[in-house]
Formats: structure tokens, sequence, C-alpha cells
């Protein structure tokens, strides 16, 4: 499946290959961004870009590897899938270590780059998903008073009412307002929920 708001940028010094890979994915509807250099990709390069990274291993100047260790440097989260006219076992355990998707030797199997673009897709698919997701609790979590906080952190532990109360020196009844408070302003009805927000805000 497309992931149509999700770009491939495609890193390769030969032009040839560029404006084939360019061709060969626009026309499935894939959208893409070709850049001649590791250089001139990483001097255009935006956090804010979602997709994957089609590199090749060998370029003029800064190499694929190179090109990928520097970009988990930056904190890029994208995945990299990387392309070799020079396949090696070294070269393929350096690239996976640093969590490439796949690496594909050149001539290029039309079946095994869709199929590796897709999973690489999907893959930073569920990362954006995810940072969505910690951004949203961060924004509500933010909402909670300093005693919402306490009582949710408890809460999460799986303390009772009973014994967080004595805890926090309040009553049962004051306990129960602000658990029932601060469920209403993270919008959830159950604990099981209320775990799994504290646990994103816990990832940040």
């Amino acid at each position: 499946m497309l992931q149509h708001d999700l770009t491939v940028f495609i890193v390769d010094d030969d032009p040839a290959v560029r404006d084939a890979l360019g061709l060969l994915l626009g026309v499935r509807g894939y959208r893409t961004a070709v850049f001649a250099s590791a250089e001139a990709f990483l001097q255009a390069w935006q956090p804010a870009w979602s997709g994957c990274l089609l590199i090749d291993i060998r370029m003029s100047g800064m190499d694929g590897l190179a090109l990928q260790q520097e970009l988990l440097r930056r904190g890029c989260a994208m995945p990299v899938i990387i392309m070799s006219g020079h396949g090696d076992v070294s070269t393929a355990r350096a690239a996976f270590k640093a969590d490439a998707v796949d690496f594909l030797e050149k001539p290029l199997d039309d079946g095994k780059l869709i199929a590796a673009i897709d999973e690489a897709l999907s893959r930073a698919r569920a990362t954006q998903s995810a940072q969505q997701r910690r951004h949203r609790s961060a924004s509500l979590l933010s909402e909670l008073t300093p005693r919402e906080r306490e009582v949710m952190q408890l809460v999460v532990l799986g303390r009772h009412n009973r014994d967080i109360g004595p805890e926090l020196g309040i009553s049962v009844r004051t306990v129960e307002v602000h658990k029932a408070r601060l469920m209403a302003k993270l919008g959830v009805d159950n604990v099981a929920d209320l775990v799994r927000i504290s646990m994103l805000d816990q990832e940040d």
C-alpha cells in the first residue's frame, strides 16, 4: 500500500540510476526526491522530512554508510535501504548494524526494491504515528495539575485509592475527585489507557 504523504529520498551519484529510480517509482505513485551526493542531501535535510532513504553505498565524497551513520547521529529516524554494485558480507553487516531495512545489490530487482520500499515506508508510518501519539499525550499531560499528576503516577503503579490518600495526605474522596478529573482531561476511561499515556510520556 502506498503512503502518499511520505517521500522516497534517492541518494546516488550516478545520474542514470537516479533517473531510472525516479521514473520507476514515480509511475507507481511514489513521491520521490533525488540527490546527487550524500553532502547534497545533508545540506538540504530537514528534521520534519518523513519517508525513507534509498542510498548508494559507494559515492564520491561521503559514502552511503557514512551518510547512514551521520543521519543516526543527527537523530534522523527515517528508515534506510542501502544499494550496492559491489556487495560484500562485511558491508552488508555494517549496514544492517546501523538498522538498514534492506541491502540490495545492483542491478536492482524491481520486485525486491518495491517490497523493501513498502517495508521502509511502513516503518516510517509507524514511527510517525508513535511520535504523534507522544506529542498528543504530552499536550494532554501538560494540562494536569501537580496534584493530579501525583495521583496519576501512583495509580499507574497499581496503588488503590485507599492507599493513595494517606500517602499524599488527602482523603480517599479527594483522591477519587482528582482521579476522575485527570482521566477526563486525558480522555481515558480505564487504568490501562492511563498507563499507556504515562508510558508514552516517559519515552520522551
